[in-house]
């Protein structure tokens, strides 16, 4: 199975547009949107899911929960309420670990 977030993303052959970038993660909304606001939380580093994080990498897991709290603050302020999520295992359509943040209706399936 392709990362598309290495793969595509991360390398730049899939331009997205940024909502906000650390040194180890990047925020952007979704390309292809399933909610009327749906942005994606990555680190910038290959961990294939919540389950696989190794010791060593929770220093960049604040950095994730830190840019998912901060999207989060902002769409709530925003709208009053947000989603936030990942997926593990079967459920992830994608081996990077990725976070989404919505609100609003689902615009596609």
């Amino acid at each position: 199975m392709t990362d598309f977030y290495c793969e595509e993303v991360l390398s730049g052959k899939t331009l997205v547009e940024k909502v906000l970038e650390t040194e180890n993660v990047l925020a952007f909304n979704h390309t292809r949107p399933f909610y009327e606001e749906h942005i994606v939380v990555i680190p910038k580093k290959h961990i294939d899911s919540l389950v696989s994080i190794q010791k060593d990498e929770m220093q960049i897991m604040i950095e994730v929960l830190n840019v998912i709290k901060d999207i989060a603050i902002n769409m709530n302020d925003r709208f009053g309420a947000c989603t936030v999520s990942t997926n593990v295992g079967d459920y992830q359509s994608n081996k990077h670990m990725h976070w989404h943040i919505h609100f609003g209706k689902r615009i596609r399936d």
